[in-house]
């Protein structure tokens, strides 16, 4: 079962700078893990490690050196050591994905609707922070495009502009024609938090991500028992990931939904156990895909494929660089496609 993996590193370039609440993003580094055995003749995988900037918990500054010993480990065993590896998703899910991919010689990595080109996945529509302009403009392409779903970044401008912003959607579409979800990256107070879900609430919003920010324990648990509109968790399960910890973190808690973004959360593997631990608990989840690029997105949208979650799913990231990898993925409508070689 010996391995050999070849890394490659990629600097993507952002069609448009990605305003975040971390900042600007004009760049993107990731690192391509190609892997052959001599068990798969003449066929290689090919994973996407890609850590998010002063966000993801395997974020270091010898990144690369990192995932290089990590790899000559992997080489030698040819298994995946889950628990060893826990602590570094995103080099996690590179292996996971570079693995599946080997074994499966094909980029349908699952065999589902959706890899065999049958059925989309219906994903939001996202809208980047930006200016009140800038992000109106937004709006009004993804709901010309057909998009059912749509999701704000918010933080970055008065709160009373982007209340106007929500309100103008709400003014041309019902929440049956389009469903609202609202991201807040952290940007409220803990004392404020409440009246602004109040007011975000009359606007017949689905849910808002990560409303305070990450840490709080006691304050997003009582965010969550009193809320009038649904409280998702995001940053809030990075650096969790021990079983024992996201039972802990569900249980003192208690939100109404998960979010899981694989390079983020513990790879295929550890976002597998956080869906476990939130069905049993009757908390909701989907899956997000974090800026990696059409190999990433790739895998996640296939893997994402292989559940019965009926909600959107936030995989549409694949069209933000200019030099991406080509792979056989298209947007229609309010969906993401695959579409076979065959």
């Amino acid at each position: 079962m010996q391995r050999n993996i070849t890394i490659v590193p990629k600097t993507l370039h952002f069609k448009k700078p990605a305003g975040t609440s971390r900042g600007v993003y004009t760049t993107r580094n990731v690192w391509y893990i190609h892997l052959t055995s001599e068990d798969f003749p003449g066929q290689t995988g090919i994973g996407e490690c890609a850590p998010l900037p002063n966000l993801s918990c395997d974020d270091f500054p010898e990144y690369g050196l990192l995932l290089s010993d990590i790899c000559r480990e992997y080489e030698k065993s040819g298994d995946i050591d889950y628990e060893k590896l826990q602590n570094y998703p995103s080099i996690l899910f590179g292996l996971e994905t570079a693995e599946k991919h080997l074994q499966q010689g094909t980029t349908a990595l699952w065999n589902t609707a959706f890899s065999r080109g049958e059925k989309g996945i219906p994903i939001n529509g996202l809208i980047w922070m930006g200016n009140y302009r800038s992000m109106f403009e937004q709006i009004e392409t993804k709901m010309q495009a057909g998009f059912r779903c749509i999701k704000l970044k918010i933080g970055a401008i008065n709160f009373e502009e982007e209340l106007d912003l929500l309100k103008f959607i709400r003014k041309h579409f019902s929440a049956d024609e389009i469903e609202l979800r609202v991201d807040a990256n952290g940007a409220f107070q803990p004392q404020e938090a409440l009246e602004k879900l109040s007011r975000l609430a009359e606007l017949d919003l689905h849910s808002i991500e990560q409303p305070i920010r990450a840490g709080q324990w006691e304050e997003m648990a009582r965010l969550t028992a009193e809320t009038p509109l649904p409280i998702a968790l995001d940053e809030e399960l990075i650096g969790i990931n021990s079983t024992e910890g996201k039972r802990q973190l569900l249980d003192i808690i208690r939100p109404q939904y998960i979010i899981l973004k694989p390079s983020l959360h513990g790879g295929i593997h550890g976002s597998e156990t956080w869906i476990e631990e939130a069905e049993k608990r009757n908390i909701g989840w989907w899956i997000t895909s974090a800026l990696e690029s059409n190999i990433g997105l790739n895998a996640i949208a296939q893997w994402c494929a292989t559940f019965d979650n009926p909600l959107p799913q936030g995989l549409g990231t694949g069209l933000l660089f200019t030099d991406n990898i080509p792979m056989p993925l298209e947007i229609r409508n309010d969906c993401l496609w695959y579409i076979p070689n065959d």
